[in-house]
């Protein structure tokens, strides 16, 4: 996944910016949004997690694959480390379930994700992506991959890497907030994800061209 960072040359590109823009209004215009954390996110930008629920307005959620004894316990305590003040899906907490799921990832705290009609869910799979969506919720993410099922199946994707993008999306969910909120849908509604994916895709492969007539 890091590689493809490369094929977009290391900066945040126009199609990125879209979709930060795009799952700016999704979190802020939602009734009830969640973030989805887990190991990895957590370890590359817990403060971002931490802002981008405050200016969302939004819940912070431990969800792993495998939730071995203190695992979940050590990713929440990063994020109070780095200014939580909540963090559900820990523990006797994480007891809800996600249809159609079969790792530790089907189990979600009532209050979070299984209550949410959007969640930020990047560095995910695909398996629950498809499961989030089928039980009718926005799902918003960061994959550098535009062809994996997570980035296809998602209602936003932003194309970057999620360090350089975090600080950006909370910014425009701050800006997004001050908006009024029927402007704001209106806009949300012209996006299209399908687009924004494909955009990512020619950018890549004309890079990749570029950089290869360069080699020669």
């Amino acid at each position: 996944g890091e590689s493809l960072d490369y094929f977009i040359g290391e900066e945040t590109r126009d199609f990125a910016l879209k979709g930060i823009r795009a799952a700016a209004l999704t979190l802020s215009l939602a009734q009830y949004p969640v973030i989805s954390v887990n190991g990895n996110v957590a370890a590359l930008c817990p403060r971002d997690l931490v802002d981008l629920a405050q200016a969302c307005g939004g819940k912070l959620e431990v969800n792993l694959f495998y939730r071995a004894p203190g695992r979940e316990e050590a990713v929440a305590e990063v994020l109070y480390k780095a200014g939580a003040l909540e963090v559900l899906g820990v523990g006797d907490d994480a007891s809800a379930t996600i249809p159609e799921l079969f790792s530790d990832r089907r189990r979600v705290s009532p209050q979070g994700i299984f209550k949410a009609d959007a969640v930020f869910v990047p560095l995910e799979d695909g398996d629950r992506t498809e499961a989030l969506v089928a039980m009718g919720k926005k799902v918003v993410t960061v994959d550098l991959n535009p062809l994996s099922r997570t980035a296809k199946m998602s209602s936003v994707t932003v194309v970057d890497h999620i360090v350089r993008c975090m600080p950006l999306l909370v910014e425009a969910c701050r800006e997004v907030k001050k908006m009024d909120r029927t402007k704001a849908l209106a806009e949300l509604a012209n996006y299209d994800n399908k687009a924004v994916l494909g955009a990512s895709l020619r950018y890549m492969g004309n890079r990749l061209l570029t950089l290869a007539g360069e080699a020669l």
